[in-house]
């Protein structure tokens, strides 16, 4: 795939600049009523985790737009809560969301701990072989470095070679980042050191403090971090882009009723609320697709 041009993400920051962006209220919940076609859906048979309530892994990390705590400093709010909120009352259930880490959401899932995963995980083809997916977003990754910092833009394998970059592991960005490494090793060029850390806020320590000299993650916080405080700023976005989706356990069927569920809310209007209130205008879909061809690696 083609880079994103890096107007659209200079479109979401200034969303975020122009003070669209309302944290306490987005705080109050967005509803929508049941839907007997998502209803309909569910499979005859599936056993909820919880009879009468869907139970929904999100990110643990305060990582917003996608998840943070509200100001109670308790509450899950975000984009992935929202929609988390939506596919439950959809489907006439109540809502448990469960504060996961990025490691254990795939044993989470397959072992029945929670109903569904949305922890802004991006369709793979080799997930798909294990999980299955209902898209509700359009995922892009960005680069960020400290406002001051010296490098203006990372495009490729060349751009990345020697630097320090923040990101996780078991991600598609690690994928992307050793995948560059080995084209600059292949080339005569320094890989770049990966840096693994799962809490943001030492990310944040480290880029402030020089310690490392970019962060790769997805662009929705990129924007948001970049906007909010002014201290980062985006030179960048991945090759590839991918759509990110609810997942659910392979076969169990569960994935037509969420599917159901997200193009009802897309029709009412509830989930373009959803994504507008957070910056996330742009990465819309236009309906849900069940496990659509997913972002391969080499």
């Amino acid at each position: 795939m083609k880079f994103v041009p890096l107007a659209l993400l200079i479109v979401s920051t200034a969303s975020f600049a122009q003070g669209s962006l309302d944290l306490k209220a987005n705080e109050v919940p967005i509803h929508t009523a049941k839907d007997p076609v998502a209803i309909s859906k569910i499979p005859q048979g599936y056993k909820f985790v919880e009879p009468g309530t869907l139970t929904v892994a999100i990110s643990a990390l305060n990582s917003p737009p996608l998840a943070m705590l509200a100001s109670d400093n308790r509450t899950r709010i975000g984009s992935d809560p929202d929609i988390a909120r939506l596919l439950a009352d959809s489907l006439g259930l109540k809502l448990k969301l469960v504060p996961t880490a990025w490691e254990d959401w795939p044993l989470g899932i397959t072992s029945g701990r929670y109903d569904v995963a949305l922890v802004n995980i991006a369709v793979t083809e080799q997930r798909k072989t294990k999980f299955d997916f209902a898209t509700y977003r359009v995922d892009s990754l960005a680069f960020s470095v400290k406002s001051d910092s010296q490098i203006q833009k990372i495009a490729g394998p060349a751009d990345v070679s020697g630097l320090r970059i923040i990101l996780g592991s078991g991600t598609n960005q690690e994928k992307i980042l050793l995948g560059w490494n080995k084209q600059n090793e292949q080339e005569g060029r320094k890989p770049a050191q990966p840096i693994y850390l799962t809490d943001d806020a030492s990310g944040n320590l480290y880029i402030q403090a020089g310690r490392a000299d970019a962060t790769f993650g997805p662009q929705s916080v990129a924007a948001y971090k970049a906007a909010l405080t002014g201290k980062t700023r985006v030179v960048g976005l991945g090759p590839k882009k991918a759509y990110v989706a609810t997942t659910t356990k392979k076969g169990n069927g569960l994935v037509y009723a969420l599917q159901a569920a997200l193009d009802g809310a897309v029709k009412r209007g509830e989930y373009q609320q959803v994504l507008d209130r957070w910056g996330e205008k742009g990465e819309e879909v236009a309906s849900s697709e069940v496990n659509p061809p997913g972002i391969t690696y080499p």
